[in-house]
């Protein structure tokens, strides 16, 4: 079994002990009225972006979401908060260590010992969500159900639903299209923006995502016979029908859209194993992107 295997299949477990876990980490996370930006790269950008949204349509403050290497110095932020499950990406520790003094800091990382543990003001070590394929999941995961847990937006009923995106088949046909699409509405864009990442990480797929109703203008014009289109909570009125008259396979997302990545997940490995890859070793790809100096 790949690495990546293993380790998304153990997201319920992880999501239920971080959550169980929040309220250790209170006075390290945002607290309600503070003007908030989530930072990462990667799958930990993407992760960002759903938490900001969901912050912000809870009603806990304005809350942006930047690519590290993106960030906007010249706002002012009560506290940013840091997602990097290696604590040695480049942009974020570069980042970490520009804003110390000047503005809170929160990491949430898998490693505790790393720069970004003396960059930061506070740190959430999720430790045990770690893992050693390159290609992330369960911590990416795991990061977003903590801070879902401190909004009060974790349920048991999202782990039931991961359970069940990992013991039921994969939709038939999909893994042989040559195509994917993945979309979202609101705080599920990051999670599709995640979902194509993984194929694209895992499979060498051509995968793209984009906010749902915007699908309708430009990108359903590739969509045809061979080709899948997977929506990440409810769809805008009349797409699923869109997209079905134009041939493509169309996937209508009916667990809780985390849950749904997970199940995205296991396509990436599931597509990568028939294209004869090894998704635990991704091309041009390594497990933190540190830079020279």
């Amino acid at each position: 079994m790949a690495h990546i295997e293993d380790e998304l299949t153990g997201q319920p477990e992880c999501w239920t002990r971080a959550a169980t876990e929040v309220t250790r980490f209170r006075n390290e996370l945002p607290t309600e009225g503070e003007r908030v930006a989530i930072v990462g790269c990667g799958t930990s950008y993407f992760m960002a972006r759903s938490a900001a949204a969901l912050r912000e349509d809870a009603g806990q403050g304005e809350t942006d979401a930047h690519a590290a290497s993106e960030f906007p110095y010249h706002r002012t932020y009560d506290r940013v908060v840091a997602l990097t499950r290696s604590g040695t990406t480049t942009e974020v520790v570069d980042l970490l260590t520009r804003l110390r003094g000047r503005t809170r800091t929160t990491v949430i990382t898998a490693d505790p010992g790393t720069p970004v543990t003396t960059a930061a003001d506070h740190t959430v070590v999720l430790d045990h969500a770690d893992e050693r394929s390159v290609v992330q999941t369960r911590f990416a995961t795991t990061a977003l159900t903590l801070l879902r847990a401190h909004l009060g937006l974790h349920t048991d009923s999202v782990v039931a639903d991961a359970r069940t995106a990992l013991a039921e088949p994969l939709p038939e046909g999909l893994v042989e299209c040559r195509q994917f699409t993945f979309l979202g509405r609101g705080w599920t864009v990051g999670l599709a923006d995640e979902a194509a990442l993984k194929m694209r990480e895992a499979a060498l797929a051509w995968s793209e995502a984009y906010p749902a109703t915007e699908y309708r203008h430009g990108p359903i014009s590739v969509t045809t016979e061979g080709t899948a289109t997977w929506m990440f909570g409810e769809a805008p009125a009349g797409l699923a029908e869109q997209v079905r008259a134009t041939g493509a396979l169309w996937i209508q997302g009916t667990l809780d859209p985390l849950a749904e990545l997970v199940r995205a997940q296991r396509l990436a490995v599931a597509v990568a194993q028939a294209r004869g890859l090894d998704p635990d070793r991704p091309r041009h790809l390594t497990r933190s992107v540190i830079l020279a100096p």
